[in-house]
């Protein structure tokens, strides 16, 4: 195993490296699908620019990344100069160290939970039983998948500072197998302050935790109580540390409107594989506040039915939320599409539940091909217009929410599966028909 995880990684290192000694680095880094006015590396440079000759970089429309981000581009922009893409193949390398270290604990979590729920299995099971050795393998293929996935690739050779932030929602995930309350609640809080969506995981982490403190699935337990309040508490403190540090280094809050104000209130109309853009182009805007609090609300509301039926599988629940939040932020990017796809070899096990996987893998193929045909058909032949482009983008999305809503039914069917077996009852001749409901 040691051997194939050196050779992807350095894969994955001389691939990245080779792009960016080319012109197609200059590509990507103008890609609308890889960079975003929230990741774009180019708005950075211009803000660290106004920032060096003391003019505050949230005057104006270009820097919308937080205060002590812009003094952590400095530091790397300083020290490495020209050579700073190794910063972005250093940060994407971490990052799939990190999810490999998720997938070992995870595949370690997934058998420990079937250890002890294995006696409510059905005798008819026991092909669905988990293995130590099948699943061993999910640790080199997520990092196959996230390292030599053409989309995570290309989001660094754009130097997308979306790395950055997937680096510490992997952490979130990390920390969260570990039940460590105090690293989970400061990642939850670094990617919160980082692009503000991810603060839907303290969710997931204090029910996981909460299920760690008491040895049991049932929160309604003190105990259990008791452990969600305190990781809520710290996590909303290091946010609170993070933001009055931001407010100290700025001395004052100005600061707030340009960044959390810019991704809820969705002011830059930039194309993007979301789906904001296109409707807030068009819409009144006497009605405009309405809709803004009708798209940002999706990226939280599914947290409460989510919880309420994946509460006993609190590490799933947080992979949904994740690939929720790539769907229904307001700038998403692909590099938020190759980070939640590079974690589905973890649910390999109940793969073969899903329905839609080939109309799924051609509605990809189909949008990553035919996005820059119809951005260039719009923008540089003028002989489209953005209704071409916003349908890609329209697929996109309808492609990430059947992958999703598929991967949760069969999520669902596996665990049906598992305690009422495989085998249908007969009624009028034929088998049974299950429906979740």
């Amino acid at each position: 195993m040691n051997f194939q995880l050196y050779v992807v990684i350095g894969v994955g290192v001389a691939v990245r490296l080779w792009l960016f000694s080319s012109n197609v680095s200059d590509y990507f880094a103008e890609r609308n699908e890889f960079v975003t006015p929230l990741t774009a590396w180019k708005r950075v440079v211009e803000g660290l620019a106004l920032h060096r000759i003391g003019v505050s970089p949230y005057i104006g429309d270009v820097y919308h990344e937080m205060p002590l981000t812009l003094r952590l581009w400095n530091y790397f922009d300083r020290t490495f100069g020209d050579t700073v893409k190794y910063v972005f193949v250093a940060l994407d390398v971490a990052t799939a160290l990190v999810l490999y270290q998720v997938a070992t604990n995870l595949v370690a979590y997934l058998l420990q939970r079937q250890v002890e729920d294995v006696k409510k299995y059905d005798v008819s099971s026991v092909k669905l039983i988990l293995k130590a050795d099948v699943l061993a393998w999910s640790r080199l293929y997520v990092l196959c998948v996230y390292l030599l996935n053409p989309l995570s690739i290309a989001s660094c050779v754009a130097k997308s500072t979306a790395v950055l932030n997937n680096l510490a929602v992997a952490l979130v995930l990390l920390f969260t197998l570990k039940a460590n309350r105090l690293a989970v609640s400061i990642f939850i809080a670094v990617a919160t302050y980082l692009s503000l969506y991810p603060i839907v995981l303290v969710v997931p982490a204090a029910i996981f935790i909460a299920q760690k403190d008491s040895n049991s699935i049932n929160l309604r337990n003190h105990i259990a109580v008791i452990s969600v309040v305190q990781t809520v508490i710290c996590t909303c403190c290091a946010v609170s540390l993070l933001l009055y540090g931001s407010h100290a280094m700025q001395g004052s809050w100005n600061f707030l409107e340009p960044t959390y104000g810019f991704i809820l209130n969705v002011p830059d109309l930039t194309p993007n594989i979301g789906i904001f853009w296109y409707f807030f182009t068009e819409m009144f805007e006497h009605f405009r506040l309405f809709f803004i609090c009708v798209f940002q609300i999706h990226a939280f509301i599914y947290v409460v039915p989510l919880s309420i039926r994946l509460h006993h599988q609190p590490i799933f629940l947080m992979y949904i939320l994740i690939a929720l939040m790539a769907i229904f932020k307001s700038y998403p990017s692909y590099a938020d599409l190759a980070f939640y796809v590079s974690l589905l070899p973890l649910w390999r096990h109940v793969m073969g539940y899903m329905r839609n996987n080939f109309v799924i893998t051609v509605m990809f193929a189909v949008c990553v091909v035919l996005a820059p045909v119809l951005w260039h058909l719009w923008v540089q032949a003028g002989s489209a217009n953005a209704n071409f482009y916003f349908a890609i983008t329209l697929v996109i999305c309808s492609a990430q929410i059947f992958l999703v809503t598929d991967l949760l039914f069969a999520f669902l069917r596996h665990e049906f599966d598992l305690i009422h077996g495989v085998k249908r009852p007969i009624i009028d001749g034929k088998p049974a028909q299950v429906i979740l409901e």
